[in-house]
Parts: C-alpha cells; sequence; structure tokens
C-alpha cells in the first residue's frame, strides 16, 4: 500500500476493519520499509511507568515460519503470512527504568526528586514480586500486540493474534531469554480470502455504569 492510501485510513476504519485473516497470500513479501514503519508505530503504545515491558521477535525467514509451523499446532497462517511476530513479555522491565528516565533528568524535563521516587516505586514494585512482574509483562506486552494489529491495518495489512501455541518451545527454538515470557504470536501479511464477519456484543451486555 502506497504511502498515501495509507495516510487516507482512519483510525476508526483500521479497528471497524479489523478482523482476524487466517488464509494469506504465500507469494507477497512486505517490503521492509513497511514493516519497520508498522513496528515503530506499534512501538509507541503505552505502558506502566513507560517501562516498554516488550520485545518483538520478528520473523520473516521462511525456514523459520515452518519450524515454528508444528509449535504453533499446524496453522497455516503461520507459514503463508509474509511476517510472524512472537511477542514477548519482559519480567524485568525494572531494569528499563534508568535508560528511560536517566535522559529525561539529564535533559532538566524531570528533577532529580522526582527520578530517584519513580525509581523507588519501579524497585518496591518487583521486588521479591515474580507474579507482579509476569502481571506486567503479559498486560503491557498485551498492548503492543493490540497496536501492532491496528497500525499493520492501517497500512493495508492483515493481521492474526494467536495464544494457540507451544510457549515452552517455542522459547527453545528461538532462543528466547529467560527475562522474557511468549505472550501472543501474530501472523502479518497479505490476505488471500477476506475474514469472516464477526459479531459483537451491544454496549447493552458489555457495560456497566458506574456499578454491578
Amino acid at each position: 500500500m502506497t504511502q498515501n492510501v495509507h495516510n487516507q485510513v482512519t483510525v476508526e476504519q483500521a479497528m471497524r476493519e479489523r478482523h482476524a485473516v487466517k488464509k494469506y497470500d504465500a507469494s507477497y513479501t512486505i517490503p521492509e520499509a513497511e514493516l519497520n514503519a508498522i513496528l515503530e508505530l506499534a512501538a509507541t503504545s503505552p505502558s506502566s511507568w513507560n517501562l516498554q515491558h516488550w520485545k518483538l521477535v520478528v520473523i520473516t525467514d521462511q525456514a523459520t515460519k515452518e519450524k515454528i509451523l508444528p509449535i504453533a499446532y499446524g496453522q497455516q497462517q503461520v507459514a503463508d503470512a509474509s511476517a510472524v511476530i512472537l511477542v514477548l513479555g519482559d519480567l524485568e522491565a525494572n531494569k528499563n527504568a534508568e535508560p528511560v528516565f536517566k535522559p529525561a533528568l539529564d535533559g532538566g524535563f524531570i528533577s532529580q526528586q522526582v527520578y530517584d521516587v519513580l525509581l523507588g516505586q519501579i524497585a518496591a514494585a518487583y521486588d521479591n514480586n515474580p507474579q507482579g512482574a509476569r502481571d506486567e509483562a503479559i498486560r503491557n506486552s498485551s498492548y503492543i500486540a493490540m497496536q501492532l494489529m491496528l497500525a499493520a491495518k492501517a497500512y493495508g495489512y492483515d493481521t492474526c493474534p494467536m495464544g494457540g501455541f507451544d510457549k515452552e518451545k517455542i522459547v527453545e527454538a528461538l532462543n528466547v531469554p529467560s527475562r522474557y515470557i511468549p505472550s501472543v504470536l501474530i501472523s502479518l501479511g497479505k490476505a488471500a480470502t477476506p475474514a469472516h464477519p464477526s459479531g459483537r456484543f451491544g454496549l447493552d451486555q458489555i457495560v456497566v455504569k458506574n456499578s454491578f
């Protein structure tokens, strides 16, 4: 998709037109510039304390896609999509605190007092709290996963989020460091056939105002 066409896609269009696509044009190669643009948009996602609790393993190599196909229980979109992205959650995102906030301190955007308070809060939240670290890793990596899918749609590509894969085997196959845990696998490419329409509950079924 050209940049001009991309600019005509509104956020609302991307959100309403995004559906999980499982059949892709296996002959299509996504230009690296467009893939990087999608990834850069995804990376603007929010995160707790701006710690950016994620790592993206972007797989475009066909042999690697074929390698993880059985790990994803034979879901053919893994092999046929232009790219498959393993979204990882960072169990040690507290280590990002200094790289995130030191430039703000050095630039005069925050005071030393604020810097110390922020780093103290983060250290306290992660100290002897593996469950909290895991919750934060999954929650925050989910933000970038959703934003990635919307960014892809804005560029004219389709995606499919997959939770159905062997987490232990994919860690082994892709040499994922123990710092990270698999969150979701996302196929990305050109749809070969349109997605099936899917209904959504109305607001009367999903919204509770003020209290149950």
